[in-house]
């Protein structure tokens, strides 16, 4: 499964509310602040990620993507 930036936000809600927070209602954030972890992770692992291969006719560092 590729990363995605919507199924880590579910997954990131779905922990905050086994935790007590509130994702509903109107001056409820922690839905924008999953989000917001989600959106930061994604972007982080994708634009600085690399992947070491040590051995084969593949070896090298590669970019995750």
């Amino acid at each position: 499964m590729a990363l995605s930036k919507s199924s880590l936000k579910e997954k990131l809600e779905t922990e905050l509310k086994a935790q007590g927070f509130v994702l509903d209602g109107e001056f409820a954030m922690a839905s924008k602040f999953a989000e917001a972890i989600a959106n930061a992770v994604v972007d982080e692992i994708t634009g600085n990620a690399q992947v070491p291969v040590t051995s084969g006719s593949s070896a090298g560092s590669y970019k995750v993507t």
